[in-house]
């Protein structure tokens, strides 16, 4: 029985210390805020209650596998899972809807036929086998498989079976998610949808390599999710499961060091001066927090696969609404920028800053345990923002509020009155991110992805100091709920198995 030190309580960390504790370790969990999850967090007041960090569950199978692989009672008995459908509402820039049903292609088609106009849903369709492809060719060694020692085939090869395409008398392929939407898709709107699957994972559909198809599809094939309650009910759900497995939580301990003793990790240094020794240690943090932790050793060769860089934030407004939920609504509204080029342009090619008029993601949960009656609403903005530091200054405040004015002005292209419903807001700036996970400016990680040169790929979970294993959003398979339920699982694998550990079969 091994000692294993888990630095941080994210959904990854905790992932892999059920696994750890159920293989017959002891494990011990130093999470440096006063709670556990990481950024899947609530916001509570006036009998109000919302999802500040992910709002919705995609690939449930993931924590599925996690609780049958750690004891007794499974996923569904510990949490109510809830399949939203319509999977989302899209309002394009030039007002058209649709609603796109949840996990049904024929549906879907439809939809788009009747919202878009005959060929579009056929076109969305069959963009949506060649991503299955793609998903087909990359899932192993992107999500079940440790890093690859030969990782650069994965950053060359580009898995999206793109079809070709003569633009100025040369035939081209699309090896970009905007080239998709040009010359595949052949609809402003249809590229639309296809490029708000980039920017909510935070990626920029002109340079993110066609590979990232896999998003959509990944929506597509398993559904869209929600846990009753709140997203905050899964990472309970995970927490308890812990504590069922013995693992030991040791909340509002910072860790200042790791400890390194024969060339190895050999434990951890809290900010009190105490040292936890054991016989490895899990980090669960941004790659700069982890480079502050360990002086003298390069964790990371040249050759490794780089974390993601100059990664944006998310800024979401929290909206306690009166006057009940429609009994019909959209669980999750898309409303997309009125000129996309634009907030493109603003967000990975300008000044940095956010955009004027930006695509917002509206959730609004039917689930009587987020309001105090039924006479009034919780709501959710989400939009992609610059990651920034400058947010706790008047300055800062300013700008971010003025932001989610905007946002507001936007969620009211698809809920007319919206803004006359409000009781109060509450704005979460990329600085409360930063808070909860410690990464600058509130950057959020976007799961891995093949080609595009390995920009995408995140490093694996292995490092150049023995007995040092990362997990989570910033180490591979990379950022979402479902990628760092993956990251535990390889972790607790290479951890129980050794350096022999494939993944799962």
């Amino acid at each position: 029985m091994a000692r294993i030190a888990v630095i941080g309580a994210g959904m990854g960390a905790m992932a892999a210390a059920a696994r750890l504790a159920v293989a017959g370790h002891r494990v011990a969990v130093y999470e440096r805020t006063g709670t556990y999850g990481g950024a899947v967090r609530r916001f509570e007041r006036d009998g109000f209650a919302f999802d500040t960090g992910p709002g919705l569950l995609p690939l449930p199978a993931v924590y599925r596998d996690l609780f049958v692989k750690t004891g007794k009672r499974p996923l569904e008995d510990v949490v109510e899972l809830v399949q939203v459908d319509p999977s989302a509402r899209h309002v394009f820039a030039d007002g058209t809807g649709v609603a796109l049903p949840n996990a049904s292609r024929a549906g879907v088609v439809a939809a788009l036929d009747e919202a878009l106009g005959a060929g579009a849903g056929q076109r969305w369709g069959d963009f949506l086998v060649r991503a299955r492809e793609a998903w087909d060719r990359t899932r192993r060694p992107l999500l079940e498989e440790p890093l690859w020692p030969n990782w650069r085939v994965l950053a060359e090869r580009e898995p999206y079976p793109s079809v070709p395409h003569k633009r100025l008398l040369r035939t081209r392929r699309a090896g970009t998610l905007a080239e998709i939407g040009a010359w595949e898709l052949r609809d402003e709107r249809l590229a639309a949808l296809l490029d708000a699957h980039a920017l909510a994972h935070g990626l920029d559909p002109r340079t993110a390599p066609a590979s990232a198809a896999v998003l959509p599809y990944m929506d597509h094939a398993f559904g869209t999710w929600y846990v009753r309650g709140g997203m905050r009910e899964l990472a309970r759900a995970v927490y308890e499961r812990c504590l069922e497995r013995r693992v030991e939580f040791v909340l509002g301990a910072e860790v200042t060091g790791i400890v390194e003793r024969d060339g190895r990790a050999a434990g951890v240094e809290l900010a009190d001066g105490t040292v936890a020794g054991a016989d490895f240690v899990v980090a669960g943090v941004a790659p700069e927090v982890l480079g502050r932790l360990v002086t003298g050793t390069p964790l990371r060769g040249d050759d490794e696969a780089g974390a993601q860089r100059g990664m944006p934030s998310r800024l979401t407004v929290l909206l306690a609404l009166r006057g009940g939920r429609p009994a019909r609504a959209a669980h999750r509204t898309v409303v997309h920028a009125e000129d996309r080029e634009a907030e493109l342009d603003r967000l990975f090619a300008g000044p940095g800053g956010a955009a004027a008029r930006p695509t917002v993601t509206v959730l609004r949960p039917d689930d009587p345990a987020l309001v105090p009656d039924a006479a009034h609403e919780s709501a959710v903005l989400v939009s992609t923002v610059p990651a920034r530091t400058d947010t706790e200054g008047p300055a800062g405040r300013q700008a971010l509020d003025e932001q989610a004015d905007r946002m507001i002005t936007a969620a009211e292209r698809a809920l007319p009155g919206l803004r006359d419903r409000i009781l109060w807001r509450e704005v979460r700036t990329p600085a409360a991110i930063e808070e909860a996970t410690g990464a600058t400016g509130g950057a959020v990680p976007a799961p891995a992805l093949a080609a595009g040169g390995g920009r995408l790929l995140h490093p694996g979970n292995t490092t150049g100091l023995p007995g040092l294993f990362t997990v989570g959003g910033w180490s591979h398979p990379g950022g979402g709920l479902p990628h760092a339920g993956m990251s535990g699982a390889l972790v607790a694998g290479l951890i129980v198995e050794g350096p022999g550990f494939r993944g799962s079969q």
